[in-house]
This record gives C-alpha cells, sequence and structure tokens, in this order.
C-alpha cells in the first residue's frame, strides 16, 4: 500500500544522480513510490533510470518523455502519471540531485497529514539556528527577487516558492498540473498563483502549509564511483 508519491525529474543525470541513495530509500520506506521522469535525456540516463527501477521494481517507476521538455513539463507529466497510475494520497516533487534529502521529504507529508485543512506543504529554505541550509549566493539574490515578487502579487508572506520540495493532496494535482506552465523553470511561481485562483486570494495562507526544512543544499550530494555506476547497469 504506497500512500506517498515522489516525482523527480531528470536530465542528463547519467555522472550526477545519488542512485544508492534512492534505491536505500525506497528499500527502507515502501509506503513511498519513487517516479523518475526522464526528461529526453542525451546521455545514457534512461539506462540507469531503468536499472533502479529494476533493483526496487514494487517501489520505483520511470516514465520516458522521449523530447526534453523542461524541468516544469516533466513534473507536470510526471504528477499526472502517479496521480492515474496509483492511489496514492499525497503527490509531490523532489530534485534529482537531492540538495532536500528524500527522508525530509517524506517528513513533510507526514506533518501534512496531521493537518489535513492544508491542501499543499511547501519546503522552505529559511536560515535558522539549528538548520543547515547551504545556498549558492547567486541563487539566493534571484530567490529574493522572486519572493518580492510573489509577496506583491500573492499578497502572501511566502518565505521561499523556488524550493524543490512541495506536495500537494491528491485532489489538488488534476487542477494544478492539467494545463501546461508557460515557463519550464519558474513554474513554482505558477503553481503558486494556481493555488491562490483554488483557494481565493483572502485564504490563500489557510491552504498552503511552509515547513522550515532541517537540511538543504544547492550542490550536488557525493555521486557513486564509474565502478558502481556501471555495476548497477548490470543489475
Amino acid at each position: 500500500m504506497k500512500n506517498y508519491g515522489i516525482v523527480i525529474p531528470c536530465y542528463n543525470e547519467e555522472n550526477r544522480l545519488p542512485y544508492q541513495e534512492f534505491i536505500d530509500f525506497a528499500q527502507n520506506n515502501q509506503e513511498v513510490l519513487l517516479c523518475f521522469v526522464n526528461d529526453g535525456s542525451k546521455d545514457n540516463t534512461l539506462a540507469l533510470l531503468n536499472a533502479l527501477k529494476a533493483a526496487q521494481p514494487e517501489h520505483i517507476d520511470v516514465l520516458d518523455l522521449e523530447k526534453n521538455g523542461g524541468k516544469a513539463e516533466a513534473v507536470r507529466q510526471g504528477m499526472l502519471h502517479v496521480f492515474r497510475n496509483s492511489n496514492v494520497k499525497l503527490i509531490g516533487f523532489l530534485d534529482a540531485d537531492l540538495a532536500t534529502c528524500a527522508e525530509e521529504w517524506l517528513e513533510m507529508a507526514k506533518y501534512k497529514e496531521k493537518l489535513p485543512q492544508y491542501g499543499a506543504i511547501v519546503g522552505s529554505r529559511i536560515q535558522r539556528l539549528g538548520a543547515s541550509i547551504l545556498r549558492d549566493d547567486n541563487r539566493s539574490m534571484f530567490s529574493k527577487m522572486v519572493k518580492t515578487f510573489i509577496r506583491v502579487i500573492l499578497k502572501t508572506t511566502f518565505q521561499d516558492t523556488q524550493c524543490g520540495a512541495k506536495i500537494f493532496a491528491r485532489d489538488l494535482v488534476p487542477f494544478l498540473f492539467k494545463t501546461p506552465f508557460m515557463t519550464p523553470w519558474l513554474f513554482d511561481i505558477e503553481i503558486s498563483l494556481r493555488l491562490q485562483k483554488k483557494f481565493g486570494k483572502t485564504t490563500l495562507q489557510k491552504g498552503v502549509l511552509e515547513y522550515p526544512l532541517m537540511n538543504c543544499t544547492s550542490s550536488y550530494n557525493a555521486w557513486l564511483s564509474l565502478k558502481n555506476r556501471l555495476l548497477l547497469l548490470s543489475l
């Protein structure tokens, strides 16, 4: 019985995907379905994703998009795929580099379950005592600009709209992801606008919950050696 679905968009991840971490997570958290979306990669990403699926066939799914459409479209297609092909209650997405680890995504999901009045929960990379939030300065500056824009447009106090960890109640998925996004990379803003349309300008803060992350990094985790990647392909 799967309660949670995580969509992971992948483009040319052959040399940087933390394969073993995903395998370990799938094995240790069997209530979670991992859906990897190959976004028209030009390297051997698809073969590696299929190897992951072969290693954990009950817990890992692979959606192959032949044409590269950008992260927004990969996430959208993955969210709809999980919605249509499973009965999971909460569906969200996560960056392939595990800047936010899958374990913390799952903690977010279980926290959301305790507060069913919220339709969505989003990770927030807030610098604070006790948390390890490592962010690139240029990305941080861009994020501040986006945050200011969102606050003006949505009239909300979102602390972080660009975090790659987000989770939605199942019934929200068709509404939020049925229509393609206008931008391939700033689709987080469009999701916020669609949430506003769903909940209304005055009640958006009552429908969406921000979750302060404990750990987040802008760099990729340790990668497997070429020997280990070849071993995985041979499975």
